[in-house]
Parts: C-alpha cells; structure tokens; sequence
C-alpha cells in the first residue's frame, strides 16, 4: 500500500489583479518548510473563496505530463506556443507519475507531519481561459479529464517538496479520479454513475450534493457561469 511520490514543486500565491480579474492564479515555487493548515499552505491565498479553497479544497494537484499535451493541442497559439509549463493553471502541488489514471478519490497520503486525502477533481473555470487568453480552455479541460484533483487536510502540519506523499490509505472500491470526472461531467445524468458517485463517503460535500440534486430532479446544475464567466 505505501507508495511514495516526490514532487517536482509546490506552489503559493498572493491575491492580485491580473488578466483582468483579481486571481492568485500565479504562484511561485516555495523551498523552505511550511506549514500546511486545514485550509491550505501557509502563504497561499485564494481570490474566491465561495468557488475555491476551504476545508474540502485545501489544496490544488496538477500533473506535469499535461503540459505537454496541452502544448500538443494549441501548437498554433502564438501567445501559449512555450508558456505550457506549470505552474499555469494554479496547482500548488506539481507531480510526475500521478494522474487522473492511478490516483483514487479518497486516496490517503501522509505528507511530511501533513496527512491529506483526495476529495474531487477540480473543477475547470473560466480563469484559466482568461490565464491563457483561450477562450473554452475550461470546457476542454472538463471534456478530457485532465482536471487535477483536490484535497482536504486530515492533520495538519509541516510539509515540504522534499518530502514524499505516502500512500497510506485507499478505500474500498475506489474511483479513480478520471472516472469521478467521467461520471461527473462527462454523463451528468448518467443514473448508474450517479449512484455510484453517491456511495463515495469521501466525495467532497458541494459535489455528493450536485449528485443527490441530479438524482432527485434529473437535472444538471448550470455551468456556464463556472466554465465562461457569463449566464
């Protein structure tokens, strides 16, 4: 069960106004020791706090090996062409080795004194295409699955990107991240994987209730506002 995996980064970010909006979307590789709270890494802000952070969304994982697709995809954007690199889309976790693919909702890690554990993908909005000045860069990044993950904190404590996460736990029949994010957004209405999205004790608590509400009305949530900035 303990499998380690070192990090390539980790990231922080201050409030500012960028690309028109203000965002902590930009960050910085932090070196030193810092301590990670329930509501995330010491130093690091959040813009929006009703959409991002909080104790379900403490901390932001994104794959390195995205970039390249990413890169792959929008060869032809002159303005992106060598900028696909993290830390792009506001990860504060950089990672090679754990993707959508291998990593589970639920999934248990201890981090240096930190423990933390997988609570939903992230959830594409329209600052990243404002970010990278792509308009429907979110929904893309929804169609394909390369979302990232999110995670709350267990313990709290110190952490650094010399320390490895430890799987130490993984649940029962546990969905992967990709599959989460196929049944989630790839066939919202799908019933079958709404009710299996409703056995996951561990989905966060704003997403297991978009669950319960698509299964009681047969409805899906507007993401307009979400994915495009606009109704």
């Amino acid at each position: 069960m303990k499998r380690k995996h070192y990090l390539a980064h980790i990231y922080c970010g201050k409030v500012a106004q960028s690309y028109g909006m203000e965002t902590a979307i930009d960050k910085h590789p932090v070196s030193t020791s810092l301590y990670l709270s329930v509501e995330g890494l010491a130093g690091d802000e959040c813009a929006d706090k009703s959409h991002h952070g909080g104790l379900e969304r403490a901390l932001h994982q994104y794959p390195l090996e995205h970039y390249a697709y990413w890169q792959e995809k929008y060869a032809d954007n002159a303005a992106t062409k060598a900028n696909w690199q993290a830390v792009g889309m506001g990860e504060n976790l950089s990672s090679v080795g754990m993707t959508e693919n291998t990593v589970c909702l639920g999934d248990r890690y201890q981090w240096g004194e930190a423990i933390i554990e997988v609570s939903q993908p992230r959830s594409p909005c329209f600052k990243l295409n404002e970010r990278w000045d792509i308009e429907g860069l979110s929904v893309e990044m929804q169609e394909v699955s390369r979302c990232g993950w999110l995670y709350r904190v267990i313990q709290p404590g110190m952490v650094s990107v010399d320390e490895p996460l430890e799987l130490i736990a993984r649940v029962a029949n546990a969905m992967t991240i990709h599959e989460v994010c196929q049944a989630f957004f790839g066939e919202p209405l799908n019933e079958k994987g709404l009710l299996q999205l409703r056995q996951q004790s561990t989905l966060s608590d704003s997403l297991m209730d978009k669950v319960l509400q698509r299964l009681a009305t047969n409805k899906v949530e507007n993401w307009s506002f979400r994915l495009l900035g606009h109704s």
